[in-house]
């Protein structure tokens, strides 16, 4: 944490903002959020807050009263911001959401990013303008720290309003989160194409700055050294997140590494696009040439020809416990859900080839 004393009082060039304030006292922008605001949906410990409200006062920050009380009025909307609905993982995601949501008689709204950081923003701004309830992020986070910088002082002014925000996946130490396991997951499935007979494993990844994308590729990483194995960077091809992405990255690895017995793929999605692009752009036969592993473990995995050995993530389960955590009341250290990853081994693996 930030050394408060090592802060500059900023220029009086204009309004002090809420930023400079938590940046200051040396602490998060919800905190000093939750001092200054009282969203009351989370309690701060007497030492933070008088940090807070010493920095406030030093800076002469002033909250307007007026708006933050008009914003309190909520209603019973709570928005969910996804990628890509058409992606099963977040169709499945939002069904665990609207289960849960159908309890307690709210509406969930479903507004969709198409991964263009920008609009996360504008749509989160655009359910604070709704007065709504909470809204849940389930899109992966990303290595833009100036993006991820606007996202924090975007969710502290919902927050500051009496909104509640929850994410799915990775986005920062300061927020109630619903964690997938990744990293593990990315071990569990080369673990699983090692224990088959697999010593030249490559991967099929997605778009690197998602922090999503770089912790399954660390777990994979991570065990491959733990096996004795070395890490090959030079068996990695990226793509989109989509079916073609991955259609396009399985044909580029094994055109160029010939020589790979076992694929891990990090989403399922791409993982139909890979077991089309080895069959029919290379004539591989999977799983006696090629063994592939997708994660995820979206519906229609099982349906695939061969069905598609994968990480299943419990996504429903995401979608649900997300949604009680922004019903529930908030506590002073953010909360976190971990949810298991598992291996589930179907027709797309099988022995390695000698």
């Amino acid at each position: 944490m930030a050394n408060p004393r090592s802060r500059t009082r900023p220029a009086r060039t204009g309004g002090v903002t809420l930023l400079q304030v938590a940046e200051h006292a040396g602490v998060s922008l919800a905190t000093a959020s939750r001092v200054l605001h009282g969203s009351g949906t989370r309690t701060v410990g007497e030492e933070l807050r008088r940090r807070v409200e010493s920095a406030a006062e030093e800076l002469r920050y002033i909250s307007n009263a007026p708006a933050q009380a008009l914003a309190r009025s909520t209603s019973s909307v709570v928005g969910l911001i996804v990628h890509d609905v058409a992606d099963p993982y977040f169709g499945a995601i939002a069904a665990g959401a609207m289960r849960a949501a159908r309890e307690h008689r709210l509406l969930v709204m479903i507004a969709a990013t198409f991964r263009e950081p920008g609009l996360e923003l504008e749509y989160l701004r655009g359910l604070r303008a709704q007065r709504a309830r909470a809204v849940i992020l389930a899109g992966s986070g990303t290595v833009d720290a100036a993006a991820t910088e606007r996202l924090a002082e975007e969710i502290a002014g919902f927050e500051a309003d009496g909104g509640r925000v929850v994410c799915i996946g990775e986005r920062g130490p300061d927020l109630d989160t619903v964690a997938m396991a990744n990293r593990s997951g990315g071990g569990l499935a080369v673990q699983g194409l090692w224990e088959l007979g697999h010593r030249r494993i490559g991967v099929v990844s997605g778009p690197e700055e998602l922090l999503t994308v770089r912790h399954r590729l660390d777990g994979a990483r991570r065990a491959l050294r733990a096996l004795g194995a070395p890490w090959d960077p030079g068996a990695v091809r990226s793509g989109d997140f989509t079916r073609e992405g991955g259609r396009g990255a399985a044909v580029r690895l094994l055109t160029e590494r010939p020589e790979l017995t076992g694929v891990l793929v990090l989403n399922d999605v791409m993982a139909a696009g890979a077991l089309a692009g080895l069959r029919d752009d290379l004539g591989l036969a999977v799983p006696e040439q090629v063994s592939v592993v997708g994660f995820d473990d979206v519906p229609f995995a099982a349906d695939l020809c061969p069905p598609l050995s994968t990480v299943r993530l419990p996504l429903e389960a995401a979608g649900e416990a997300a949604l009680r955590l922004v019903l529930e009341d908030g506590a002073e250290v953010p909360r976190q859900v971990k949810l298991p990853a598992e291996l589930i081994l179907r027709g797309s693996t099988g022995l390695a080839r000698r």
